[in-house]
């Protein structure tokens, strides 16, 4: 399986995209979901990885894929199209998997993300940043945190904590290999 890792770079001016101020820079990795660009900050990617080797587990909410071992562990994968309430996203040579670190309560949940490709990485300034719309964008308000002005078109700043909400995240937090591999009703 090929990997990538990012090695975030913040600047000493970076801060979150809500609330910055102009000269305020932060770093984002910016994919594709069908004709739609989104973009998530560094500082929450562990690595991308080519889409492939998920195990399904029954059960599980329609937007959740399954579960890849990384390296030992069990990380789960969640399809950002099914999640935000459309089609399940149609693999082709290009589709990858990236790995987020999401903080949940006092500790950090690894998660995955499929995406259909990864385009860029690229520093984008607070003044370029704009509020989230309240009408015209095809996934819920609450899923975004600004609209980045980037080479004459928007990039949507997902608000992962929203997307990847703290109770599934929880609920996929207290998934343990034993649980996944015992029957539900017991013998």
């Amino acid at each position: 399986m090929s990997t990538a890792t990012l090695s975030p770079v913040a600047t000493p001016h970076s801060t979150p995209a809500t609330g910055a101020k102009s000269g305020m820079v932060s770093q984002y990795l910016i994919f594709g979901l069908g004709n739609e660009q989104f973009a998530v900050g560094t500082l929450r990617v562990r690595e991308i990885i080519e889409y492939g080797n998920l195990t399904a587990v029954p059960m599980m909410p329609a937007f959740i894929r399954g579960v890849i071992n990384l390296r030992g562990a069990v990380v789960p994968v969640i399809d950002l199209n099914a999640r935000f309430g459309r089609a399940r996203t149609e693999t082709s040579r290009r589709t990858c998997i990236v790995i987020l670190e999401v903080q949940v309560e006092d500790q950090t949940q690894v998660l995955g993300i499929i995406v259909d490709a990864v385009s860029a990485v690229r520093q984008i300034d607070a003044a370029h940043i704009e509020p989230t719309p309240s009408f015209g964008t095809r996934i819920r308000a609450d899923f975004i945190s600004g609209m980045a002005k980037v080479n004459n078109g928007f990039v949507i700043l997902l608000e992962l904590g929203k997307v990847l909400s703290v109770d599934e995240i929880s609920a996929l937090h207290g998934m343990s290999p034993s649980e996944k591999d015992s029957p539900a009703d017991g013998p």
